[in-house]
């Protein structure tokens, strides 16, 4: 090939290629950036490293940045997110060192990311700000060569925002998450139909009638609630901010701690971004049967270590769920070993909600090399005019038409003259 790259198998690109031309058709508003890039070449020349989840959407995402000129490579955000057909296509097709394997152990994964870093970038892509994290602590003479990134997770804006507040942050971030028509859709939408999609991937169970508990209540969680709930789940959400809290019984939930939750939980998905969200005093209390799910970004939102200090069998019972058989005869299900379930037991979000999310990511991209004089070392909003221009193209590509302002309603609304 003339680069270097780290996939499970070349043979599998023809798929890969399938999947990602079956993807691109539901994604109209990253097309329509994608063409334009092509014509103008806005990133030309830019090295651009990506720390992903290696999915069909992704590989779109990579084909519209390569198409306007940026030099590319991507590696993954999380060892089970990786689709390794998808993987192998960007190689054989697109010319993209790729760094990505599924289920790829720890070490690999972040030789992976030092791979990606030996791309020298001028500006990062983070699922989780891993690869942001490497190049302050492991790499940092690379640094004066990053002119900024973006982030995509709200775990990964929290980790940024903490290294703003501290100071250690070298180089301007935006956050991509924090787009209205990233976290409003991808979140919840996306997150909502992809958490369930992997829990019945992975356990075929009927989820009518069981108690159905939800770890926080964020914009990924209001979809995971809001989808099990359609599917006739009765659904418990667990919190601890009071506003949100009070929200999850406005919308019609039930609130209580954890530790009652746990006790009647037949299933539970924690989406918090905080670590033991599900922790050894919960599996304590927990019935025989009771199956956990993780959907935040990192696998630490369940005490993953508890559970196998307790348990006194571990087997794999299907693909992609384990049974942990604790002393007292109870067994507790994990699914895709409490990593993100939605692309560790199934394919990740609906293209239709990665068009906009990508669309942001394609588009931050461009903005942050134009602005690369005018930005602080800080954690930055989208801009509002490219969350409306993304909304205007998805809502066009949709067939949907709104009304415009008349000149009258426009000086009302920027007047204080008019009063009752």
């Amino acid at each position: 090939m003339g680069f270097s790259y780290d996939v499970k198998d070349l043979a599998l690109a023809e798929e890969g290629q399938l999947r990602m031309e079956w993807a691109e058709k539901e994604m109209p508003v990253l097309r329509l950036i994608k063409k334009r890039f092509e014509a103008e070449k806005p990133l030309n020349g830019v090295r651009i490293s990506a720390c992903l989840h290696v999915t069909t959407e992704t590989g779109n995402l990579m084909r519209t940045l390569k198409a306007g000129g940026a030099n590319l490579a991507l590696t993954a955000s999380n060892p089970l997110s990786t689709q390794d057909d998808v993987a192998a296509a960007l190689v054989k097709y697109d010319g993209i060192p790729v760094f990505a394997i599924k289920g790829e152990d720890n070490e690999t994964y972040y030789k992976h990311i030092h791979a990606a870093i030996d791309h020298a970038p001028q500006i990062t892509m983070d699922d989780g700000a891993d690869l942001v994290s490497t190049l302050h602590k492991d790499r940092r003479e690379n640094l004066p060569n990053v002119i900024g990134g973006t982030e995509e997770t709200t775990t990964g804006v929290i980790r940024l925002r903490a290294m703003s507040d501290q100071g250690v942050l070298e180089y301007p971030i935006l956050a991509v998450n924090d787009a209205m028509t990233k976290h409003l859709f991808d979140n919840r939408y996306g997150t909502g139909q992809s958490t369930i999609d992997g829990i019945i991937r992975a356990t075929n169970i009927l989820l009518a009638g069981k108690h159905f508990v939800v770890g926080g209540y964020g914009w990924c969680s209001r979809g995971i609630a809001m989808r099990a709930s359609g599917m006739g789940a009765h659904v418990i959400v667990t919190e601890v901010d009071p506003l949100k809290a009070l929200e999850a019984v406005m919308d019609g939930y039930e609130v209580m701690p954890m530790t009652e939750a746990a006790k009647i939980a037949d299933i539970i998905v924690s989406a918090a971004g905080d670590t033991h969200v599900v922790d050894r005093r919960h599996f304590e209390v927990m019935k025989d049967g009771a199956i956990l799910a993780n959907s935040g970004h990192f696998n630490v939102e369940i005490n993953i270590p508890a559970l196998e200090e307790m348990a006194i069998r571990k087997r794999r019972i299907r693909r992609f769920l384990d049974e942990y058989t604790l002393s007292d005869g109870r067994r507790i299900y994990l699914i895709g070993e409490g990593r993100l379930v939605n692309l560790a037991a199934a394919e990740g979000h609906p293209a239709s909600v990665m068009d906009m999310s990508f669309a942001n990511q394609a588009l931050g991209v461009e903005f942050l090399k134009n602005r690369v004089d005018e930005l602080e070392k800080k954690v930055y909003p989208v801009p509002q005019h490219i969350d409306k221009e993304i909304a205007r193209l998805k809502l066009k590509a949709m067939g949907v038409e709104i009304d415009t302002l008349t000149p009258e309603q426009e000086k009302y609304l920027h007047s204080w003259q008019s009063g009752t």
